[in-house]
């Protein structure tokens, strides 16, 4: 593996090269081996230890790159001929897929939390409230005041105002946990505020971009409720059935059973009406209820083939990783001509997001009393916020290009700053670990030079 990494590297220098000839000879090919160097960069970088912890990162500004070069190779796969079979095109941009692929990450974000996790607001209910208030009031009204500085074309001003108006996710746990901060109230505050945000997020937007994003509460808070609710209702299922009483077990199942059946009875009642003209199966009711009704036989479906295949629970995470790149590819790529034009405002606004929410996060938490752990904590969960909730909206409105355009530029950066400000404080922590060990030392040796 280790042989296969260098090769990447070495090929994706000389690849980079070779574009970086071709783009001032005024070749085209340019694009294609900038993109192929791109993508083959992130590999190679697990062969250097130094950077092999930030081969994820890595492949973020490597898909941001590649999409950038050859923005076409990113928004649309096929249509192709195989063997005489006319394969149609798929457009990777559809609302449909980006909803699916959302899914799937807030069910591998599900899976690694539990019902305990919600629990955890009886425990530490003050972390929680200051975590929660300072996440959905500091980081909306700052992207809007950011959205308004920038001077930047309204859906794009929106987009910053979305991703602020959004949840924290995944990445803010990790940080934590690499940091040595509190993850109990991280994975709590996560659960969450991922709980509110179909109620806090439609609110922020109707409020602050309401005259740009013409998406009602309502609609706006069932999309959410799509994405995240449903999975996570799900993943908690999974996480229900690890009991040992096995009365609640057989409860479950039960419930799930029951859901089977109401849903293929909707099913055929919704076809039914559908192909009499009524148009029921399209009723956004009946899409929720089909929804919320899959969610338990899925979350039975995973937990019985991770007893079987244990090595699908442990391997999520690289399902949730995916999805992310593929947001920030597919959303490059289609607001390629903007990002061109205003990426580096949208770069900088990312940057003064990110650090306003880790300060206010941290200094506010610290103000009002909590321990240094915690207020750490709280700054991570402030500071980072779910990208891939932000593009899913943003796609559900065919908006990609330009209101998800904030989400490709803020998430990337989210994930290079917290996982380098994280780093930090574990070498921190570890040396005032260390310092106890020495300073004894250095008081003997004083001790007997004084004899």
């Amino acid at each position: 593996m280790v042989a296969l990494r260098k090769s990447c590297l070495l090929v994706a220098v000389a690849v980079l090269a070779l574009a970086a000839v071709w783009a001032g000879q005024g070749n085209d090919a340019w694009r294609g081996a900038a993109a192929l160097g791109a993508l083959l960069a992130p590999i190679g970088i697990g062969a250097i230890p130094a950077l092999a912890s930030y081969q994820y990162t890595s492949w973020i500004v490597g898909v941001v790159v590649a999409a950038l070069a050859a923005p076409g190779y990113f928004l649309q796969i096929g249509p192709f001929d195989l063997g005489g079979v006319h394969v149609g095109a798929l457009d990777l941009r559809a609302s449909w897929l980006v909803m699916a692929i959302v899914q799937l990450v807030m069910f591998g974000m599900g899976t690694k939390m539990s019902l305990r996790d919600f629990a955890g607001v009886a425990k530490m209910p003050g972390p929680v409230l200051v975590g929660v208030t300072l996440q959905f009031t500091v980081m909306p009204l700052t992207g809007f005041a950011l959205a308004k500085a920038c001077g930047l074309p309204p859906e794009i001003g929106a987009g910053i105002i979305l991703i602020g108006s959004c949840s924290s996710g995944l990445a803010s746990n990790v940080m934590c946990y690499l940091a040595g901060a509190n993850l109990p109230l991280s994975i709590t505050l996560t659960a969450v505020a991922t709980l509110l945000a179909p109620l806090m997020t439609p609110f922020w937007m109707r409020l602050l971009a309401g005259e740009v994003v013409e998406r009602s509460f309502l609609a706006m808070a069932v999309d959410i409720i799509k994405m995240t609710i449903v999975p996570i209702g799900a993943a908690m299922v999974h996480d229900a059935l690890k009991t040992p009483r096995p009365e609640l077990r057989r409860t479950i199942l039960a419930a799930a059973a029951a859901c089977a059946a109401a849903l293929l009875v909707l099913v055929l009642v919704a076809t039914r009406g559908a192909s009499g003209g009524e148009g029921a199966a399209f009723n956004p009711n009946v899409i929720l209820a089909i929804y919320c009704l899959a969610a338990p036989i899925v979350g039975v479906a995973y937990h019985y083939a991770v007893v079987r295949w244990s090595w699908i629970d442990r391997h999520m995470h690289v399902v949730s990783m995916f999805g992310i790149i593929y947001f920030t590819a597919v959303t490059t790529a289609a607001g390629r001509d903007n990002l061109l034009q205003a990426g580096v405002v949208l770069c900088l606004a990312a940057v003064l997001h990110n650090a306003i929410g880790y300060a206010a996060g941290y200094g506010i938490s610290r103000a009002v009393g909590l321990d240094r752990q915690s207020a750490l904590t709280v700054g991570f969960e402030v500071g980072m916020q779910n990208g891939g909730m932000a593009a899913g909206l943003a796609a559900s409105m065919h908006k990609l290009g330009t209101l998800g355009l904030a989400a490709a530029v803020f998430s990337p950066w989210m994930n290079v700053s917290g996982s380098l400000w994280a780093n930090y404080l574990r070498r921190k922590s570890r040396a005032a670990a260390d310092e106890p060990a020495i300073k004894p030392v250095a008081s003997d040796a004083a001790a007997l030079s004084g004899r």
